[in-house]
């Protein structure tokens, strides 16, 4: 009896180093100051104890981009925008945050049009093969001006006129660079023109995976006087296509654990995800890791173990004389139900505006308490769990209550 506990102790921290080696991930790091900061949270939020690790390296020499580097095997998982070409080679995993076009010219009175915009100005685009620089290279040959007679120049440029570039949301960032003094952030469309033929109709006809978006008047200061339109796109957590299903499946539930958190501290970049992501129009097929953890197909102990599978066979049969049972062993993951609480919260905090009311702001409070106490029924009815993503929902339940007391204090 002994011996035989001896042995399933072994087998048992075999698994578990196996499982430790083949957990740690490497994430390619993003060239962007917010996308690299985004993956390093992502790397550092992961729990130990999910089954994987996250581990962010460099871009490795020789290779121009994070796709090329995947496509090499120089990494695991990569943060990519969602109009990049198709590559067999990448699959999706989950959406993230989006990335907006900023298009900014010089001066108080924008170009009337896109080829007054492009033509004989100098334009910083990002590097060759970058979004943006297809984007303008697209609009171009669209508005009848050869490729070769765009002035692309460098980002330290004195006598730019024109810079276009896909960046997420970040205020303090790009309303303090001084660079973008005198320039103004272009709109593509007036709001209401949206879906009547505007030139966003135009672009997202060419470009389906982008949506059009709006930057409030006044969000970048003295870049956007007026309302602006224009579009955004999907930033993706992308793999290799031939990393384990199993792996993807618990990536992917540990990216839709950890983004409550991912984002607290810039609401601004979190996005619902799709009501349908199957069927959503991404640049790569799903990972069918994603696709099994969204059809709620857990990878059984087999499929998790199958690589090892040989080697602990040999070893049972050396330590053993006999043959074990093996009882296949799952456990029951709970998706996470709480993101629509996150929204709901963050909707009812965001309309208290500075100069609210006493009874705004009680209204305001009253429907925050309204669902916390919501979420603990659900919670007693055993349809939420409590777990860290129901700790992080009452913190936020409790900031936002205190903020909006701070509010209503200020305007006494």
């Amino acid at each position: 009896m002994n011996c035989r506990n001896a042995v399933i102790v072994l087998v048992l921290l075999i698994l578990a180093g196996c499982e430790q080696s083949a957990g740690e991930l490497r994430l390619i790091t993003p060239a962007q100051e917010l996308d690299r900061i985004i993956a390093e949270q992502i790397a550092s939020l992961i729990a130990e104890d999910s089954g994987v690790r996250v581990r962010l390296v460099p871009l490795p020499d020789g290779q121009e981009t994070a796709l090329d580097a995947l496509a090499a095997g120089f990494g695991d998982l990569a943060i990519a925008p969602n109009n990049e070409r198709y590559r067999d080679s990448v699959n999706t995993i989950i959406p993230l945050y989006p990335s907006i076009l900023h298009i900014a010219a010089r001066g108080d009175s924008p170009p009337q049009s896109m080829r007054a915009l492009l033509e004989d100005t100098n334009i910083f685009a990002g590097a060759i093969g970058s979004p943006s620089r297809s984007l303008v290279e697209e609009i171009a040959s669209a508005v009848g001006i050869p490729s070769g007679d765009i002035r692309f120049a460098n980002a330290e440029d004195p006598n730019l006129d024109v810079i276009v570039v896909y960046a997420p949301l970040d205020r303090r960032r790009i309303s303090a660079d001084s660079r973008l003094e005198g320039f103004r952030l272009l709109s593509l469309a007036e709001p209401e023109t949206l879906g009547a033929g505007s030139p966003v109709d135009a672009l997202q006809l060419l470009n389906p995976r982008m949506r059009p978006f709006i930057i409030p008047h006044d969000f970048y200061g003295k870049l956007t006087p007026d309302t602006v339109v224009t579009l955004a796109v999907d930033n993706l957590l992308v793999a290799r296509s031939d990393l384990a299903r199993e792996t993807v499946f618990d990536v992917f539930a540990e990216v839709l654990r950890i983004r409550p958190a991912l984002f607290g501290e810039r609401p601004e970049l979190f996005s619902p995800l799709p009501e349908d992501l199957l069927r959503s129009n991404y640049a790569f097929m799903m990972h069918p890791g994603a696709v099994a953890f969204l059809q709620q197909d857990e990878p059984t102990f087999i499929e998790r173990y199958s690589g090892v599978a040989e080697v602990l066979v040999t070893l049972m049969l050396g330590l053993v004389s006999g043959t074990f049972a093996v009882v296949k062993i799952y456990r029951i993951r709970r998706k996470n139900r709480i993101d629509q609480f996150y929204v709901d919260v963050i909707a009812i905090r965001d309309s208290v505006a500075a100069s609210a009311t006493d009874d705004e702001c009680a209204a305001a409070i009253d429907s925050i308490r309204r669902l916390q106490n919501r979420a603990f029924d659900l919670l007693v009815d055993e349809s939420l769990a409590a777990d860290e993503s129901f700790r992080i929902f009452v913190e936020l339940t409790n900031n936002s209550i205190d903020d909006i007391k701070s509010v209503r204090n200020r305007t006494r």
